[in-house]
């Protein structure tokens, strides 16, 4: 089945001068010119640029997803989760501009609007719920072991800065002090004393 422009360009809900602009770029080309000079699509055409869309969607770029389509090798994967790595990094910078932020407002009330829970706060629930200081540093080693990246980010969403949470997950991260965890009270601002 083929398509012309005009219904393509309904059917992904795409301007006209998308899809003339995706042809300049080489990036979709139609499969032949018919009468009048109408640009012609392919059904691998229209699966083309549902791929297209599908990768504009991660806010890949459309050199990056021309690299993509026209490559022999599977590198999208590599592309995919290179994007992620940066999607990632910018949330965790949005974060900690976030708590900057409230912290120069001085208005922990900011803190609950934003659903970031304070340190604190969660310290005294995992109290109430029974949860000792010791089950707590178990529950932040088994955490740095089996989840180190998540660990990190629920570290910055406590709003820790960078020098307790790298004290915290090195302190998590070792073996030998970890002997310490059952011998004596662990400071939260200073697990390495």
């Amino acid at each position: 089945m083929t398509s012309t422009i005009g219904k393509l360009a309904r059917k992904f809900n795409l301007s006209r001068s998308t899809l003339l602009y995706y042809d300049s770029i080489g990036l979709l080309s139609p499969l032949k010119r018919g009468n009048g000079n109408y640009r012609i699509y392919s059904e691998e055409d229209c699966k083309r640029l549902e791929q297209i869309a599908n990768y504009r969607q991660t806010g890949l770029s459309l050199e990056q997803i021309k690299e993509i389509l026209d490559s022999k090798k599977c590198i999208a994967a590599v592309s995919l989760e290179t994007k992620l790595e940066e999607i990632n990094e910018e949330i965790s910078k949005l974060r900690q501009q976030q708590h900057f932020i409230i912290k120069l407002l001085q208005d922990n009330r900011l803190l609950e609007r934003v659903g970031i829970i304070q340190k604190e706060s969660l310290t005294g629930l995992m109290h109430s719920a029974g949860i000792d200081e010791k089950a707590q540093w178990r529950l932040h080693n088994q955490f740095e072991k089996k989840f180190p990246d998540k660990h990190q980010e629920f570290l910055q969403i406590l709003g820790l800065s960078s020098e307790q949470i790298s004290k915290i997950r090195e302190w998590s991260y070792k073996e030998q002090d970890n002997a310490r965890l059952y011998d004596h009270q662990v400071d939260c601002d200073n697990p390495l004393k």
